[in-house]
């Protein structure tokens, strides 16, 4: 079942995916899609086995449903440095990243991850709370992991 999200997303949102131990991060684009940056660990149906895989240093621009993207996790809008940053139009946020789609890029835990990914889109400027927290190597060390809870 789809988790409620309040607000809903408007096109070049931020959509925060609460999995075990981390955050993901996505672009809302509209028609209940999302672009994000997918490491092996975040390919629909990786678990546990991907731990390998995730010690790549690359990940895919993917566009596919919030819905299965997030699973069973909640998930929420949040646009969190919109006092901070102006983010762009949205029209320029979805265009950005669809330029991107079905691209190899670079992925690194600490300064290339999905949620630098999503800020350099809506701000143009790259950066990740969860990399930055002090003792948050724990949190994020999941999401190299592929940590995630499955019905």
């Amino acid at each position: 079942q789809l988790c409620p999200i309040l607000p809903e997303p408007k096109p070049g949102d931020l959509i925060e995916i609460f999995r075990p131990l981390y955050s993901h991060w996505a672009i809302y684009v509209g028609d209940g899609y999302v672009i994000h940056l997918a490491p092996p660990s975040e390919i629909a149906g990786a678990g546990v086995a991907s731990i390998m895989s995730a010690l790549t240093d690359k990940a895919i621009v993917k566009k596919e449903l919030l819905y299965d993207v997030a699973g069973s996790d909640k998930y929420q809008v949040n646009n969190k440095h919109d006092n901070k940053y102006s983010p762009l139009p949205p029209s320029k946020i979805i265009q950005r990243a669809e330029e991107l789609l079905g691209q190899e890029v670079l992925y690194k835990l600490t300064s290339e991850n999905c949620e630098h990914f999503v800020n350099e889109l809506r701000y143009g400027v790259s950066r990740s709370d969860q990399v930055s927290r002090p003792f948050s190597q724990p949190t994020v060390a999941g999401h190299e992991y592929g940590w995630r809870e499955r019905d």
